[in-house]
C-alpha cells in the first residue's frame, strides 16, 4: 500500500521546509509514503528547496496556473507514481501533519472514497465572526448541492483512494475544493470528515483576496457545477415556477371572466398567463435536453476513465523520483 502525500506550492521556500518536516514518515498499514511537490510556477527557490528536501516527485511549471491545475497535476502525477492513496496538504503549514493518520484511517478500514479534514472552522481564532457565518453557509450550501453532509467545504486537507483520484475532474480554474464535493456526491462516493488540527498561521490566504470577491466565484462556482451535475432538476424548478405563475394568471382571469361576465381590463393577464406558460414548457425542454448533455457527458467520462486506467496499467508511470516535466507547458 502506497501513501503519496502531494503539496501545491506557489512561492512556499520559507513554509516547505516546516511542512515537510510534520509529515509522518510511517503509517500502521502503510508499506511505503512518498512525497510530491507541485511547483506552480513559483519566483523563488521552491522547486530547488524540494529537492534538497529529498522529495520524491517533484512537477513543475513554468508560469503560474492557479491552484486547481496545481491540485489536478498532483492526482495525475500520484496516479503515474503508483499511489494507492493521495494525501493533499497545503505548503504553508496550515494543517498538522501528524492528522494525516486521521485522514487515511476510514480509507484503509474501507469506509470511504474520499476523507476531509475538518477544521472545525467555528473555533478558529483567526477566523473573524464573519468569516465563520460565511463558511459555515457556504458549507450548507455545497453540502445541499452535493446531496451530502458537509462541515467544512473549504478545507484542503484531503485523502483519496486510487480509484476516486482517478475519477475526478477539475474544471475550474480558482480552487478544486467546492466542485470535486459536487462533483463527488454526484457520482454517489462516501465522502468522510475527521476532525483535524491545524497549526498557527504562518502567512494570509493567497486564495481569498477579499470576502466579496471570494463569495461571487464560490457562489459561481457552486451554481454552476450543480447545474452541470443535475440539470433536469434546475430547469425543470425554473420551468414549473413559470407554469405555476401562467396557471395562476389563467385562474385569475376565469375567476373575473365567470364573475363579470367580460374580458375588460382582464386581457393583458391572459396573454401574460400564455407567455408565462409557453416559458415555462421552453425551459423544461431546455431541461431535458441538457439531461441528454449530461447523460453522454457521463458516457465520455467513463470512456475517458477506463482509457487512464489502461495507460497506468500499462506501466506508463514516471518512477524515476522525478516529475518536472510530467506537464508539458501550454
Amino acid at each position: 500500500m502506497k501513501l503519496i502525500v502531494q503539496i501545491p506550492c506557489y512561492n512556499e521556500e520559507a513554509t516547505l521546509p516546516e511542512t515537510v518536516r510534520d509529515l509522518p514518515t510511517a503509517i500502521a498499514g502503510i508499506d511505503v509514503i512518498e512525497l510530491l511537490v507541485v511547483d506552480d510556477g513559483s519566483s523563488d527557490r521552491t522547486a530547488e528547496i524540494a529537492r534538497e528536501l529529498g522529495i520524491h516527485h517533484v512537477v513543475r511549471f513554468a508560469h503560474n496556473r492557479g491552484l486547481a491545475s496545481a491540485f489536478l497535476a498532483g492526482l495525475e502525477a500520484a496516479l503515474q507514481a503508483g499511489a494507492d492513496i493521495v494525501v493533499n496538504t497545503d505548503a504553508d503549514n496550515q494543517y498538522c501533519g501528524g492528522d494525516i493518520l486521521r485522514l487515511v484511517e476510514p480509507i484503509l478500514e474501507g469506509r470511504a472514497d474520499i476523507v476531509v479534514g475538518d477544521r472545525g472552522v467555528m473555533a478558529l481564532e483567526h477566523f473573524s465572526p464573519f468569516k465563520r457565518l460565511l463558511q459555515r453557509l457556504g458549507s450548507w450550501v455545497v453540502g445541499r448541492a452535493a446531496g451530502i453532509p458537509i462541515p467544512d467545504a473549504t478545507s484542503g486537507f484531503r485523502a483519496f483512494t486510487r480509484e476516486a483520484a482517478l475519477r475526478l475532474t477539475v474544471l475550474s480554474d480558482y480552487t478544486y475544493t467546492l466542485e470535486t464535493l459536487i462533483q463527488a456526491g454526484a457520482r454517489r462516493m462516501a465522502v468522510t470528515y475527521v476532525p483535524v488540527r491545524t497549526n498557527p498561521r504562518t502567512r494570509s490566504s493567497r486564495l481569498i483576496r477579499s470576502i466579496p470577491s471570494f463569495i461571487t466565484i464560490s457562489a459561481v462556482t457552486i451554481i454552476r457545477f450543480y447545474i452541470m451535475y443535475r440539470p433536469l432538476r434546475v430547469f425543470a424548478t425554473i420551468g414549473g415556477l413559470f407554469v405555476a405563475g401562467g396557471v395562476a394568471l389563467g385562474l385569475r382571469f376565469l375567476y373575473f371572466y365567470w364573475l363579470t361576465e367580460g374580458t375588460a381590463g382582464r386581457i393583458q393577464s391572459l396573454i401574460l398567463a400564455a407567455i408565462l406558460t409557453i416559458v415555462g414548457f421552453q425551459v423544461c425542454l431546455i431541461g431535458l435536453i441538457a439531461d441528454l448533455v449530461r447523460m453522454n457527458r457521463k458516457m465520455l467520462e467513463e470512456i475517458t476513465i477506463r482509457v487512464r486506467r489502461m495507460e497506468l496499467e500499462d506501466g506508463n508511470s514516471n518512477t524515476d523520483g522525478n516529475c518536472s516535466g510530467y506537464l508539458p507547458e501550454s
